[in-house]
């Protein structure tokens, strides 16, 4: 059974300026998420499944509706806010932003029925951790709360045009994880240590070595039916709130301190870049020229 794919392309890039999903930073034009399907089809994926916004739905099926021709099945579905409210919970009027990511996957369900991976679209994360997602799901395929996560060393993670959000993780024996904590404004400080927080004279220093969520992460089926109840119980408690979001660690977390789920910790490629700024474009195109120097992405793959 080959996994699904999906990809989280809903964001609209605020502090990108634009919609980074479609900016190429390969020889030919080509996307991070390019980048991301030929790394997932060469690894045992059988399907991609790419999460938008309706009104870029016609841009993104033009764009990569044939792309990778016979490598893998495509599939397009969007995130509506409307969608999954529980009955006679109406949307506040104030509101202008989907939910949140995890609300975003539920949106796959109709187009997932194998045990499936969740990334971002705007991140590249490594053919080494494809591969070892694609081993776990394939061994998982008949169990339940049995989930893994790709993780990542902070200190390979930030970014030198400012702070970024990281999920902070918990591990116990290098294998499992036992909680994720959202931190904002993580970054390099000018002693070159990593801190995060907003208080520029008390900043809470990170060791370079702790692991992070990269929002890469394996489920089997069963996880649609848990994040559909706690996304009923998110409606309720912050659903009238115009910026809240439900988010896939919260969901995670939520499933780990019940004791309904394990999240086995896989080994990441120690490589990992991308565009979270405007600066980043040029860093994460010099870096796919490198990989493509040493043999490890050919010069074109896509249909153009």
């Amino acid at each position: 059974m080959q996994p699904t794919l999906i990809v989280l392309a809903a964001g609209k890039g605020s502090r990108y300026g634009g919609l980074k999903q479609f900016d190429g930073v390969g020889p030919n034009g080509e996307t991070i998420m390019d980048y991301s399907v030929y790394d997932a089809a060469r690894s045992g994926f059988g399907k991609v499944v790419f999460i938008v916004r309706s009104q870029f739905q016609l841009a993104f099926t033009e764009t990569f509706a044939q792309r990778y021709g016979d490598a893998i099945e495509v599939a397009f579905v969007t995130q509506e806010s409307e969608k999954e409210l529980p009955e006679g919970f109406c949307i506040p009027p104030e509101r202008t932003k989907p939910w949140g990511t995890a609300h975003a996957v539920l949106m796959a369900e109709p187009k997932t029925d194998t045990p499936f991976a969740v990334i971002n679209a705007d991140d590249f994360y490594g053919r080494k951790a494809y591969e070892v997602m694609v081993d776990f799901l394939q061994h998982s395929f008949l169990s339940h709360g049995r989930y893994a996560m790709a993780g990542y060393k902070v200190c390979n993670t930030l970014s030198d045009s400012g702070g970024v959000s990281r999920g902070i993780c918990s591990v116990y024996n290098q294998q499992l994880l036992t909680e994720i904590t959202e931190r904002h404004n993580v970054r390099f400080a000018e002693s070159g240590k990593i801190v995060y927080g907003t208080n520029p004279d008390n900043p809470i220093q990170v060791p370079p070595d702790t692991i992070v969520s990269m929002n890469f992460w394996g489920f089997t089926p069963d996880f649609f039916t848990q994040t559909r109840s706690a996304f009923h119980s998110f409606i309720r408690e912050q659903g009238e709130l115009p910026t809240s979001e439900f988010y896939i660690p919260s969901v995670v977390n939520r499933l780990i301190q019940s004791q309904q789920a394990s999240v086995q910790v896989l080994s990441g490629s120690p490589l990992w870049f991308g565009v979270t700024y405007q600066e980043d474009r040029a860093l994460a195109a010099e870096q796919i020229k490198r990989l493509i120097a040493r043999g490890q992405y050919p010069h074109s793959f896509i249909r153009t």
